[in-house]
């Protein structure tokens, strides 16, 4: 065949496609800072980092590509993203596996995977995933018209529309109070309960509407588009977000072998507090004040590697808006923690279990 004659795609042009799609529709927030806070404790070969939100594999891949002697086990609860990640790293063979789970489950799966000793690394990107934000009938985003789903794993759970046609007035208001942090939560909440007896919620432009109606015109002046704190409440309440951050946090922490490092992206202020808790417990002395000396069982356990909470540069803003609210957080393991204040993250279920509770 002349070289110049054109030849039918191939199957190998459609996955090239297909990862260079997933690459554009995805810019990592902080992305180099995240590889290169990670990088030294992945120096040995054969080093581990669990990528406990995966996404669509940006993080990963920096990680893979400037870390030779790095593997990334990457943990999605969405098997959408799973795939279009996996489809973009099979470049790294097996550098890299894809497990589908809930990251609140990073412990069984780094046990499940034989990592007895811990790993080396666990990053964790809070929050929304681009792919979630950017399909449309996700119903993640308040500027298109979508079901009202918001579910991250459309495989299993309760799904917004569920939530605004049956909770009741009290709950939701709580909802849009605690996560939402809205100043106008009952007035929407009622307003919510009024409309569905007319007709049940099923999309985003209604909810979007009734919002904007909620909420003073001399209010909406300010602050951005005024559903999105009702968006994200209804987002963290379809997904636990807030429990399985509680939970998840401390095992990713027990997770770490010594001289591991853990760097968490997050992106509103309850789940920033949640990962500033877990973190402050272990770079504090737990020995009552005033003691001589202090005991080797009290130090700490955990060494701060960010001061304070790190924001993006006007640079980053530039190149990825999307990080405008990040706060990063990170910290390594000095040493075991010590017995007296080892945490549980059990949820009294194992993965196989809730594995079938999602079926």
């Amino acid at each position: 065949m002349d070289d110049n004659t054109t030849r039918p795609p191939d199957h190998d042009d459609d996955a090239a496609r297909d990862e260079r799609a997933t690459a554009d529709r995805h810019l990592p927030v902080l992305f180099q800072r995240c590889v290169d806070l990670l990088a030294p404790a992945l120096a040995e070969p054969g080093s581990v980092l669990v990528d406990c939100t995966l996404g669509m594999g940006g993080h990963t891949e920096g990680v893979l590509d400037q870390v030779p002697t790095a593997r990334v086990v990457g943990i999605d609860r969405d098997p959408q993203a799973l795939r279009l990640a996996s489809e973009r790293l099979a470049r790294f063979g097996d550098r890299f596996t894809p497990v589908h789970a809930v990251y609140d489950e990073i412990g069984d799966v780094v046990a499940d995977l034989g990592f007895t000793a811990g790993v080396q690394g666990v990053l964790m990107d809070l929050g929304v995933s681009s792919l979630q934000l950017d399909e449309a009938d996700r119903g993640f985003a308040y500027a298109q018209d979508a079901p009202l789903d918001m579910r991250m794993d459309q495989t299993t759970g309760i799904t917004a529309a569920e939530v605004l046609n049956t909770y009741d007035e009290r709950e939701l208001t709580r909802i849009l109070r605690e996560y939402g942090e809205e100043r106008f939560a009952a007035k929407i909440a009622r307003s919510i309960v009024r409309r569905r007896q007319e007709r049940p919620w099923a999309r985003t432009h209604e909810l979007a509407d009734l919002v904007r109606a909620c909420i003073p015109a001399a209010t909406r002046k300010t602050g951005g588009n005024p559903s999105k704190r009702t968006f994200q409440a209804l987002r963290i309440e379809v997904n636990g977000e807030l429990e399985v951050l509680e939970r998840a946090v401390p095992a990713a922490i027990e997770a770490l072998a010594v001289g591991g490092r853990i760097v968490v992206e997050s992106y509103h202020s309850l789940e920033d507090r949640i990962v500033k808790r877990a973190i402050a417990r272990g770079t504090t002395s737990s020995a009552p004040p005033g003691l001589p000396v202090e005991p080797e069982t009290h130090r700490a356990y955990l060494q701060p590697l960010t001061r304070g909470a790190e924001e993006a540069d006007a640079d980053e803003l530039v190149r990825n808006p999307r990080a405008a609210s990040v706060r990063l957080r990170a910290a390594a393991r000095l040493r075991p923690t010590p017995d007296h204040l080892r945490t549980t993250s059990s949820t009294g279920t194992t993965r196989s279990a809730r594995k079938e509770e999602r079926r």
